[in-house]
């Protein structure tokens, strides 16, 4: 009986596409994504992914969800990376789509990671992130000349397996002008807490910003000492962006999206 050969195995193997759906708003789906929604076999896809997105996969495409569901856990990252295995072996072309962009705290690198591993031919397609998107459409810049020279992008929601320390709220304190905070709801008032322990001052501006980039966005506006009681009376609920900094001031002059729901 003859063997195999490795060229007729590899042969069967397709190729997945690790694909950033942006923050929500259709416009902000690159180009290369909607190509690749739009040809491939399967998308395996996450709870971040915008109804107005997914609404662009043809009707013959399988769609798997591996996202969050109201009363159930997400996925296990192993048995996403099971499924995501198990198609491309069949030599189909996978689309794993994730919110925002994939390499941003999305555990793309963790995929990719997992690919490299069985020898499985794999590609990058960024995305743009909640982090400088979301802001933007509530009229918040980053970085302004007159307020802020530099950023820190941090997560809300660290992983109980990560080795090391958590992270350093009161040294991330005075280090950066403006900080943004991804994931960050349901630690809010542990995190205000670190930073002003760290010496950030009590009237420094906080804007907290729920389903940014959509009809239903949100923004929520206060300082280091209020931000939690004004979100608590607010009933703010994630996904969120929060940002922190000077640059929150500027709302008041470019904030352009308008006709939304209210604000708190």
């Amino acid at each position: 009986m003859k063997k195999k050969s490795k060229k007729s195995v590899n042969a069967k193997i397709g190729k997945v596409y690790l694909v950033g759906s942006g923050p929500g708003d259709l416009g902000l789906l690159t180009l290369k994504g909607l190509e690749l929604l739009k040809k491939s076999d399967v998308i395996i896809y996450d709870r971040l992914v915008s109804k107005a997105i997914l609404r662009q996969i043809p009707s013959k495409t399988k769609k798997l969800y591996v996202g969050k569901s109201t009363g159930k856990h997400s996925v296990p990252q192993d048995r996403i990376n099971e499924l995501i295995n198990k198609e491309v072996t069949q030599g189909k072309r996978v689309v794993r789509l994730k919110g925002g962009d994939p390499f941003i705290f999305g555990r793309g690198g963790e995929e990719a990671q997992s690919l490299f591993s069985a020898s499985i031919p794999f590609e990058i397609v960024p995305g743009i992130s909640s982090a400088s998107a979301v802001p933007a459409y509530a009229g918040i810049p980053l970085t302004h000349r007159d307020y802020a020279s530099s950023v820190a992008i941090v997560t809300g929601h660290e992983s109980w397996a990560k080795k090391g320390n958590q992270v350093n709220w009161e040294g991330l304190a005075k280090a950066v002008d403006t900080i943004v905070i991804l994931m960050g709801v349901s630690s809010l008032e542990s995190i205000i807490k670190g930073i002003t322990k760290g010496g950030r001052r009590k009237d420094a501006p906080v804007a907290i910003i729920e389903d940014g980039t959509t009809r239903k966005q949100r923004v929520t506006i206060g300082k280091l000492s209020d931000i939690v009681e004004r979100a608590r009376k607010s009933k703010v609920k994630p996904p969120a962006v929060i940002v922190i900094g000077d640059v929150v001031k500027l709302r008041k002059e470019l904030a352009w999206l308008r006709g939304l729901k209210r604000e708190s």
